[in-house]
């Protein structure tokens, strides 16, 4: 069960994937900077994701809301980030807080603790029988985390490369590949929500 949790969990938050867009909302910031939004980015997502496996389902029923508003939220705000990434808003000199801001959000939620990652962990969490297999979830979720910072930690020699002008070219191409994600997860949140509701009917 820790290999299907790993694997799953790892093909979802893309930790390869996640470089660009990392680098556009960072690449202005000193390495120091730079890998302190990369370890907060990762606690807030593993924070999120356990969270989520603990009582995720039974703080959805509290609020009467289903998964695919979850999913269409987090669509939203995607666009919101690929908009200030496409229109060079986001290379805008921030204040100190900005690097705690960009590491929560968009990084840590809902890129990294995104719809997809929550949903497969409470998946795997309804599945589970016993502790022992409560235990492996929670395994394969640090392992993951552990391996996305990896990735984030060591991203730094790629801003070496690119220098400000690669920089600036990725930041564009980062906020179109993120509009796109974001209209993909609100196209699957109305999906989910026809489906739930024509079953209903």
């Amino acid at each position: 069960m820790l290999g299907e949790v790993f694997v799953t969990l790892l093909v979802i938050v893309d930790p390869p994937g996640m470089v660009p867009v990392f680098l556009a909302l960072t690449g202005t910031m000193d390495a120091k900077a730079r890998a302190k939004a990369g370890t907060q980015a990762v606690l807030l997502a593993l924070g999120v994701i356990v969270g989520f496996a603990v009582a995720g389902q039974t703080l959805l029923d509290y609020l009467h809301v289903e998964l695919p508003a979850l999913q269409g939220a987090g669509g939203l705000l995607l666009i919101l980030v690929a908009l200030q990434l496409l229109t060079g808003k986001a290379d805008e000199p921030s204040e100190q807080g900005g690097t705690s801001n960009v590491a929560l959000v968009p990084i840590g939620t809902p890129l990294l603790a995104g719809p997809g990652a929550i949903v497969a962990t409470m998946l795997f969490v309804r599945r589970a029988d016993g502790t022992g297999e409560y235990a492996v979830i929670g395994i394969g979720i640090v392992l993951v985390m552990l391996a996305v910072w990896l990735v984030l930690r060591f991203s730094g020699v790629i801003v070496k490369l690119l220098r400000p002008a690669g920089i600036e070219v990725l930041t564009r191409i980062a906020g179109l590949l993120l509009a796109a994600i974001a209209v993909q997860l609100i196209a699957d949140a109305v999906d989910a929500f026809v489906q739930l509701y024509l079953g209903e009917g």
